[in-house]
């Protein structure tokens, strides 16, 4: 039995709330008998999200196929087409229920394809832990020439597991309550050029003298997208929330953490500001709030974490309040193109969770595509 006390972050995410869950389509199906086999021996690598949650704690215990997989087949094709424009009617058709582990993966065979849905609890890790987990599963899964491939891939990946390795924490004794669904939710998808967000770059950098990024950029115009659809609800103050990836900064979260390495910046705006501004001057507001990152601001944002627990107030442990503000999460990066399980990697790559006032950045060749929820 292995055991593992969750971090100041993890907790968040202790009520099962927002899970990461994508739909990935393979025009060319695959035998997924080595994919089966690649799950059963990444459960002593990536242990934690084949675990189970209770008291503070991560446990895993032994791994048992049919509570981590299961296959289906159908008799049918899958309208592609319809996939990929139907929104929510996706989510409904196709989103696992939610999580016994921390991680479940189902295929369906199509006649003209296969549907793989991996899902994880946010407890188990981030966006970036969750494709390097599907990446090195992908990897593993592929046929390959290279004799020993999966003693190799042992002893050159060690995924780092340390939740704790900035400061202690125990969750013990502490139970969340679950979120409320968020009800009946409207998907709007809207395709961005690069070219424009680089022209938009170039004037907010000219006119302010900021680094601005393509990230502040994407968030400006999701912002402004969620505010107009939904204008006369907005209080005159708006939060925007953000997740930031600190492996970069934080040596001690380093490419190899498998957890949450991440902390939530938030910013208020005005209203009408939000409405009236072009989205330059908005991306502008947002570069000038970033905090700088290092070892010491993280240290702190873990501490603030634990004040708001200690001090009893569950509203705010949370990364955002959709009636207050929006939260905008870039996948844009996240790498979809390495999960070719041996026929190439998915024609459709299509997020399955959403939140209320929740915007996805996504990559959609050279572009961008931003996914809104409201």
């Amino acid at each position: 039995m292995k055991q593992v006390g969750i971090s100041q972050v993890d907790a968040v995410f202790s009520n099962g709330s927002y899970p990461i869950e994508f739909l990935f389509y393979y025009e060319q199906a695959f035998d997924t008998r080595r994919l089966r086999s690649a799950l059963q021996k990444l459960s002593s690598i990536f242990w934690p999200a084949f675990g189970k949650y209770g008291n503070g704690a991560i446990v895993f215990d032994d791994y048992r196929e049919a509570e981590y997989f299961d296959e289906e087949a159908v008799d049918r094709e899958l309208d592609i087409a319809e996939v990929g424009e139907s929104g929510a009617g996706v989510i409904s058709r196709f989103a696992l229920p939610p999580l016994e582990r921390l991680f479940f993966l189902r295929a369906i065979r199509f006649k003209n394809g296969l549907v793989l849905i991996p899902k994880m609890n946010h407890l188990a890790g981030d966006g970036y832990s969750y494709f390097l987990f599907l990446s090195v599963l992908a990897a593993l899964a592929r046929p390959t020439l290279v004799p020993f491939k999966s003693v190799l891939m042992n002893f050159a990946l060690k995924p780092d597991h340390r939740r704790m390795a900035l400061r202690d924490f125990s969750f013990r004794g502490f139970e969340l309550k679950p979120l409320a669904p968020p009800g009946n939710l409207r998907i709007e998808e809207e395709e961005i050029l690069r070219r424009d967000v680089q022209a938009t770059i170039q004037e907010a950098a000219s006119s302010s003298g900021l680094r601005v990024s393509g990230n502040d950029v994407l968030s400006a115009l999701a912002m402004k997208r969620l505010v107009k659809a939904g204008a006369h609800s907005w209080p005159e103050d708006v939060r925007l929330t953000m997740p930031i990836d600190v492996r970069g900064k934080v040596k001690e979260y380093g490419r190899g953490f498998f957890g949450n390495g991440i902390m939530f910046h938030t910013l208020t705006l005005k209203r009408e500001d939000i409405e009236a501004f072009p989205a330059r001057a908005v991306a502008i507001q947002i570069r000038q709030s970033m905090p700088f990152l290092s070892r010491e601001t993280y240290v702190d944002f873990l501490g603030r974490l634990e004040e708001i627990l200690s001090a009893g107030r569950w509203d705010e442990f949370r990364p955002y309040d959709p009636e207050r503000g929006c939260l905008v999460t870039n996948l844009s990066r996240l790498p979809a193109d390495k999960l070719d399980f041996g026929t190439g990697p998915p024609r459709l790559s299509i997020p399955l969770t959403i939140e209320k006032n929740g915007a996805a950045i996504l990559s959609r060749k050279e572009d961008y595509l931003l996914r809104l929820a409201y």
